[in-house]
C-alpha cells in the first residue's frame, strides 16, 4: 500500500519543482520585457558562453577521435566555434546589431514569400498568409528603420518572451502533471486491499 503512495508523492513532488521552474523561468521573461537592453545583453553573453563552451567540448572529442577521417573537420568546427565564441563575449553590442539585421532581413523575405506564395496558390488558407506575410513584412521594416537602436531591445524581448512562454508551459504541464497523479492516487487509494479484505465503496455496495 505504501508503494504507489510513495511513488505518487515522488512524482507529485517532480510535478512540483517543474512548476516552480516555470515560474522563476515567467519572473525572469516578465524582469526581461521591462529591461529589455540588459535582457539583450545577456542573451548575447549567454550565446557567447554557449559557443565557446560548446567549441571547447567539440576539441575535447575532436582530440580524443584523432586518427579518423573526420579529425581536422572535427577541429576546424571547434575552431570555429570557440573564434565566435570569444567575439561574441567581448563585443556583445555588436553582435545584437548584426543578428538583430538578420532578423530584420528574414522578417522581411519571409513576409514576402508569404504574400506572394499565398496570392499565387490562393489555397483555402489564403487570408490567414496574406496575415502573415503582412505582419513579417511590418515587424521586419520596423526593426530595420530603428536600426541600429532596435538592437537594443529587439532580442532581448524575443529573448524575454521565449523565457515567458517556456515558464507558463512548465507551470501547466507541473500544475496539471500534479493533478493527474492526485487522481490516479486517489483511485489507488480507492482500491487497494487492506488486511481485511478489499475496500468496497458504495457503488460496490449497491451492486
Amino acid at each position: 500500500m505504501n508503494g504507489p503512495t510513495t511513488e505518487g508523492r515522488k512524482l507529485s513532488r517532480s510535478f512540483g519543482w517543474l512548476a516552480l521552474l516555470g515560474t522563476l523561468l515567467v519572473i525572469a521573461g516578465i524582469i526581461g520585457l521591462i529591461y529589455t537592453g540588459v535582457a539583450t545583453l545577456t542573451s548575447m553573453l549567454l550565446f557567447g558562453w554557449l559557443l565557446l563552451v560548446g567549441g571547447l567540448v567539440g576539441l575535447l572529442h575532436a582530440i580524443e577521435s584523432r586518427g579518423t577521417s573526420y579529425f581536422w573537420l572535427g577541429v576546424v568546427v571547434a575552431a570555429l566555434n570557440i573564434a565566435a565564441g570569444v567575439v561574441v563575449i567581448k563585443h556583445p553590442e555588436g553582435t545584437a546589431e548584426a543578428l538583430t539585421m538578420f532578423a530584420a532581413l528574414l522578417f522581411l523575405t519571409g513576409g514576402v514569400f508569404r504574400l506572394v506564395g499565398s496570392v499565387v496558390v490562393r489555397g483555402p488558407q489564403m487570408g490567414w498568409t496574406l496575415l502573415q506575410g503582412a505582419f513579417g513584412l511590418l515587424l521586419g521594416l520596423l526593426v530595420l528603420f530603428d536600426w541600429p537602436h532596435s538592437s537594443l531591445y529587439v532580442l532581448g524581448c524575443f529573448f524575454s518572451l521565449a523565457l515567458l512562454f517556456d515558464g507558463l508551459g512548465l507551470i501547466a504541464i507541473g500544475i496539471g502533471g500534479r493533478r493527474i497523479v492526485s487522481m490516479v492516487s486517489e483511485r489507488l487509494d480507492e482500491t487497494v486491499p487492506t488486511a481485511d479484505g478489499p475496500i468496497t465503496t458504495a457503488e460496490d455496495e449497491q451492486k
